[in-house]
């Protein structure tokens, strides 16, 4: 069976190694290191034979035609490079800050929940859910204030619908429907981190009393 890993996520925030995770593809991006957009790559392990998607000229051993972007190139190779000097150093200070995040919302916002695996996780996501809350209503809140989460992951931030992967987590419907999720970078600071627990704070009171209205009105037949 050919294996194929959607590295995306995981470079230059943990260790990766295709021999040690024995791999035959793997695909990395360039924006999520901090290199040009629009620019990726794909390792291929040697023996492994893939059919071009369109065809053309003899780029790229026949794999990708057409004319290299060159700058782009050179940019996620310096990227890959930056973010491997800097990866024992990221990955404790994203670490540090995650842990005070997703403590500070738990302990300070009630009926708060951090969803997964407290251990097998990258140091920079944090994904919880906010009880009675739908998720959408909290990413549009949060945005007004200067606040950018997502409702699911970044390949899905304009979804509604709740995540598959939450969903296969058993999580209970009153709580997946409020599963929003926190990507942090090598910019944000541990007081931006309190910042955005008072934010977020005041902000699910305000739905939570909403909501508790609109409750009250439809149970004495306003709405």
């Amino acid at each position: 069976v050919i294996v194929h890993t959607d590295a995306v996520q995981t470079i230059g925030k943990i260790p990766v190694n295709v021999g040690r995770l024995n791999v035959d593809l793997l695909s990395l991006s360039g924006h999520k290191i901090y290199g040009p957009k629009g620019i990726g790559a794909l390792y291929v392990r040697q023996g492994i034979e893939i059919v071009p998607m369109f065809y053309g000229g003899n780029q790229e051993g026949g794999i990708r035609h057409g004319t290299e972007n060159v700058p782009a190139i050179v940019g996620l190779g310096k990227a890959c490079e930056i973010a491997d000097r800097d990866l024992a150093f990221q990955m404790e200070y994203l670490k540090n800050m995650r842990n005070h995040l997703q403590k500070s919302i738990v302990e300070k916002i009630p009926d708060t929940y951090v969803n997964g695996s407290q251990e097998k996780r990258l140091p920079h996501i944090v994904n919880l859910s906010v009880e009675s809350i739908e998720a959408e209503s909290i990413v549009r809140a949060l945005d007004e204030k200067g606040v950018a989460i997502s409702a699911g992951s970044a390949c899905t931030s304009d979804s509604i619908e709740i995540s598959h992967v939450i969903a296969a987590l058993g999580i209970p419907k009153h709580r997946a429907g409020g599963s929003i999720r926190f990507s942090l970078g090598r910019d944000n600071t541990p007081e931006q981190m309190t910042c955005v627990v008072q934010i977020l704070g005041d902000v699910v009171q305000k739905l939570r009393g909403m909501a508790e209205l609109e409750r009250s009105l439809g149970k004495r037949g306003c709405l």
